[in-house]
């Protein structure tokens, strides 16, 4: 549990130029930068500033605190709520009692500072009480598999003597306010308290000696963890051997579809595999089964993870997946039945609803941990909390008795009021949210503005593209826009079968799964018909027939394995349905991509596999195809240059346009979304207009 030592990463010269927020800010990242000391959104810092107050002029005392919701790692200026601190001190003259705990929740906002928009977090009475200027509450591994252990209060005092109280578990809010209170009056010279199931609180009236003090607390659990397993094995010992890194992957490719098709009825789920060495000590040992049972301890990641894990049945000595397979529907609606027995014993009169009773954790011996969510960056983050969890239970278990946190008081948090509010108060999802798409040709302009079009409405994307150096620039400039989970690369030559196989596996353990394929990789010709070599028609028939066969046969496959049906786009051409001259192998090929779409459409119809097709025509700009020699023999062909051929198919066209990937991007989004979720075998024209291409 120790690792690497905790870096004081503090610069005197820089935050001597810094004002007591800026200070705070500086703190907050620093601290949130190091998952040991917190995890993602978890825990907050706080600062009681002089300010002038605007309507009297007169210094105020102002405690700035991370707003409901942040992260310390990534929070900005604009995400610290600003409270008056004499009106949260008001607050406690009408506190009724803890039956009304969300009333003062609701009164938090009568405390703002200067019309802050940020609203503040329920953890804000546990800074505001405490009478230290500067405030940390982390949820650091270390500290946390102490407050998880049965003998949590004599491991306190054990470690850190006076330095650190303890106070026992409660629910955060008003009433653990007026704890923290009491015991910082009754112990003056404390530094700081460790609560139980929960995580740590320390103080300081200097924010750089604040933070030290946050990392050397922490340091100091660290080091006693590490001094007292030394050599003992964790979690009982090994009693399964961890597949190999390639057939681990293997695995949960073939796993995680049918996983996600059994858990998406509500919404389509987006998933997550680590198989990091934490993760394999922990589903590879013997008391593995016992300690998933008893659910998380800190709220933080029980949030995140749900009241306990889904543990696969797979033998890592005697890999059977089909097996598995067969068995995974019936493990999965006995987590179902057992979660929503959960709710019926612990419920009360004003519970919410029942949520989505489905496992987020899947815990799988020998090949590591599979996470579903709403979206990519939430099923990380999910697995990323449960390994917190893990951390705790390996130190808890160690040197003590872990202990999760009690059912009623795990539902209690789950179904709070306060956390239904926050739910509801969350946007709108975009139309393709916990979609995941495949698009080939992923680099080029068409199928580049096709990802971007998909991103953008809260899609996943794999690109595939046979051009690393512009697959990689690719995913380098639409990762600066939508974010690293969103987007994976692979490259791909659609010609070759083991390769396709293989993109389609690394879309399954990447996102999970697959409901969107865009088949656009491509290229062009053109040579009069005695000027055709073998060579020639040949690689347009690999290319633009065998390629989008071998593509959608695995597509398909896919999505039988998910259950979800799913939408499959072609993006032929014009040229499929009109001749051009000096283009048989090109055009012959396209009209091969046609009439293949619309026997998958027959195909898919029964399983709710949609296959439909767009048929661009002269989009020039961006296109990798008219960067070569393509354009050449089109400009030879109509007898002009460049310029003259994007003139000329303007000109040609009925509405005398010119076509951008951004409008393929439009078609291919249509398909791709419920706005056409009754049309298969479908073909749309974005060509401006050609009466030769009329489908008929």
């Amino acid at each position: 549990m120790s690792g690497n030592r905790l870096e004081n990463k503090w610069n005197a010269a820089k935050a001597a130029e810094m004002s007591e927020p800026e200070k705070l800010l500086y703190r907050s990242n620093l601290l949130g930068s190091d998952k040991r000391i917190t995890n993602y959104g978890g825990g907050n810092t706080s600062a009681k500033v002089m300010h002038a107050d605007p309507l009297t002029g007169q210094m105020t005392q102002v405690m700035w605190v991370k707003g409901s919701g942040g992260d310390v790692g990534s929070i900005k200026m604009d995400g610290f709520a600003t409270l008056y601190m004499d009106k949260l001190r008001a607050l406690k003259g009408i506190y009724r009692g803890q039956d009304f705990e969300d009333e003062m929740v609701g009164l938090l906002p009568h405390c703002t500072f200067n019309l802050n928009p940020r609203a503040a977090s329920i953890d804000t009475p546990l800074h505001a009480y405490v009478p230290k200027k500067h405030v940390d509450h982390m949820h650091p591994d270390a500290v946390i598999a102490i407050a998880a252990s049965r003998d949590s209060r004599a491991m306190t005092a054990q470690i850190f003597g006076d330095d650190i109280g303890w106070l026992p578990w409660k629910r955060p809010g008003f009433e653990l306010g007026l704890w923290l209170e009491k015991f910082c009056l009754e112990n003056p010279s404390a530094k700081g308290v460790v609560l139980e199931s929960h995580g740590l609180f320390t103080w300081d009236d200097d924010a750089e000696m604040c933070y030290k003090l946050t990392l050397d607390i922490i340091q100091k659990a660290q080091d006693w963890f590490a001094a007292q397993t030394a050599g003992k094995p964790a979690f009982g010992g090994a009693v399964h051997s961890s597949l190999g890194a390639q057939a681990r992957r293997d695995v949960a490719a073939r796993l995680m579809p049918v996983i996600r098709g059994q858990i998406s009825n509500l919404q389509p789920m987006v998933g997550h595999f680590d198989d990091s060495a934490a993760v394999l000590e922990f589903v590879n040992s013997a008391n593995m089964v016992a300690l998933a049972e008893l659910g998380t301890s800190c709220p933080d990641h029980f949030l995140r993870t749900k009241i306990k894990p889904l543990v696969v049945d797979f033998t890592a000595a005697k890999p059977d997946v089909a097996a598995t397979l067969a068995g995974l529907a019936a493990q999965i609606a006995a987590y179902r039945d057992d979660y929503c027995a959960y709710y019926t014993r612990c419920k009360r009169d004003n519970s919410p609803a029942l949520r989505d009773p489905n496992a987020v954790v899947y815990l799988v011996p020998g090949v590591g941990m599979i996470t579903f969510a709403k979206d990519k960056a939430t099923a990380r983050i999910s697995g990323e909390f449960y390994v917190n969890a893990i951390n705790v239970m390996r130190g808890a278990s160690a040197v003590s008795t872990y202990v999760g946190l009690p059912e009623q008081e795990a539902f209690d948090i789950e179904y709070w009021l306060l956390e239904e509010a926050k739910l509801a108060r969350m946007p709108k999802p975009k139309s393709l949210a916990g979609r995941v798409a495949l698009v080939t040709g992923g680099a080029g302009g068409i199928g580049s503005a096709t990802a971007e079009k998909y991103l953008a409405e809260g899609a996943c994307v794999m690109l595939a593209d046979i051009d690393e150096a512009s697959l990689a620039k690719t995913a380098q400039n639409l990762i600066a826009r939508y974010g690293a989970d969103v987007v994976r690369t692979v490259h791909m030559n659609v010609t070759d079968e083991a390769a396709v196989i293989r993109a389609f596996a690394e879309a399954a353990v990447e996102f999970g799964g697959l409901d969107i394929l865009v088949s656009n990789a491509g290229i062009a010709s053109s040579a009069p018909i005695e000027n055709t070599t073998l060579a020639l028609w040949q690689k347009n028939m690999d290319i633009l027939s065998t390629g989008y066969f071998l593509v959608s046969r695995e597509g398909f496959r896919l999505m039988r394995a998910q259950g979800m049906g799913g939408s499959v786009v072609f993006i032929a051409s014009k040229n499929g349905l009109a001749a051009s001259p000096n283009a048989a192998a090109y055009c012959t090929a396209k009209a091969s991509e046609i009439h293949l779409a619309r026997c998958l459409a027959l195909e898919g119809a029964e399983v709710g596999i949609r296959v439909n097709v767009v048929n661009p025509d002269a989009v020039l700009r961006g296109s990798k195809i008219w960067e070569g020699d393509w354009l050449e023999q089109r400009s030879s062909t109509y007898k002009t240059d460049k310029e003259g051929l994007e003139d000329m198919y303007r000109n040609r066209s009925l509405l005398k346009r010119s076509v951008f990937p951004e409008d393929i991007a439009e078609a291919a989004y249509f398909f791709a979304s419920d706005l056409s979720a009754k049309s298969t075998g479908n073909i749309i024209n974005v060509d401006a207009g050609n009466k030769e291409a009329f489908t008929r």
